[in-house]
């Protein structure tokens, strides 16, 4: 039986831990090769029309995809190099069916409308197809699990069996695309 007192403390203590984690995530180390995938909940805005998710549906990607490569973007800005970048990824996985090669995009930072906005400015800007363009449901606290450095404007991790192979940052404006193709091809073998 639920007890409305001790559903408001979790609830209360929930909110604690939540502000509080962030203050630590520059103590954290970085995320790196060997590290766990872990479940990391967003909100899909545009792109990947065909992937069974409706925009506005929260959901965990990385869960969807299980032990499958995968490249996940993380992004506190964007920018015509990013719209550039998530293309590549997206042509990738079209001509690379037969590896189940996934992608994902997920915005961060505090304005979730600006987010919103920003999120179908990328999918109509890198026209994708295969991959979903997402924003963080909890902003600045479920990306912290994955140890993000807070001085990169982008964060790649690439994965696979539920591991981490590579893990890239880049400044927002100097996307390094030779970079990327080549740490992709690795797992597409």
């Amino acid at each position: 039986m639920n007890h409305p007192k001790i559903s408001l403390i979790c609830c209360l203590l929930s909110v604690t831990v939540l502000a509080v984690t962030p203050t630590s995530l520059s103590a954290m180390k970085i995320i790196k090769k060997g590290d766990a995938v872990g479940v990391f909940y967003v909100m899909k805005i545009a792109g990947a029309e065909l992937d069974g998710v409706k925009s506005g549906q929260r959901l965990c990607y990385r869960c969807r995809y299980g032990t499958r490569p995968m490249v996940m973007i993380f992004a506190r800005r964007t920018g015509k190099p990013l719209a550039e970048l998530v293309q590549l990824l997206d042509q990738t996985i079209s001509d690379n069916q037969q590896t189940k090669l996934k992608g994902l995009v997920t915005l961060l930072g505090q304005d979730l409308e600006e987010l919103k906005e920003t999120a179908n400015r990328l999918a109509e800007s890198a026209n994708v197809s295969e991959v979903p363009i997402a924003i963080a449901s909890e902003q600045g606290v479920r990306a912290n699990q994955y140890q993000l450095p807070e001085e990169a404007d982008v964060t790649i991790v690439i994965a696979k069996d539920s591991r981490v192979l590579h893990t890239l940052t880049f400044d927002a404006d100097e996307i390094d695309l030779m970079a990327f193709s080549q740490e992709i091809q690795q797992i597409l073998r």
